[in-house]
């Protein structure tokens, strides 16, 4: 088992990590009865795009002998109505001035390797993902 969510009223989960005993909170959005004072469900699945995106990018800096501390990935969630879903997904990535002269390839890999994660290739194509690579192009 890799988790468990607990349902704690007023439309609010405990999520746990069971492994690492590490946990968060759930809030539904304002906009659907919820209080916004938490990540909404929806919210964890276009952060998560971010999160694998980065990781794999990061395994994979670390085996070329760098890596990527303190990029940054700004995360635009878009929902649809009718039915109510998540439309899009806008990640602008910021590149910390040590990793803007990267080289082209070394670029191009990185890019392909965050294209290509686990999350990315589950979200379903009516999705549309746009990326802006910010200083990497």
């Amino acid at each position: 088992m890799t988790s468990t969510v607990v349902y704690n009223g007023d439309l609010r989960t405990t999520c746990t990590h069971l492994q690492s005993g590490s946990f968060f909170e759930t809030d539904a959005p304002i906009d659907n009865n919820g209080k916004g004072e938490r990540f909404s469900p929806t919210d964890l699945m276009a952060t998560s795009l971010a999160t694998c995106m980065i990781t794999v990018m990061g395994i994979k800096a670390r085996t070329m002998g760098f890596d990527l501390n303190d990029v940054k990935i700004e995360v635009l969630k878009i929902m649809k109505a009718d039915p109510r879903r998540v439309g899009g997904i806008n990640l602008t990535f910021h590149i910390p001035d040590t990793l803007k002269d990267i080289d082209e390839k070394t670029k191009t890999i990185l890019k392909n390797t965050g294209i290509t994660c686990p999350v990315w290739k589950s979200i379903h194509p009516d999705i549309e993902v746009k990326v802006d690579w910010g200083s990497w192009g």
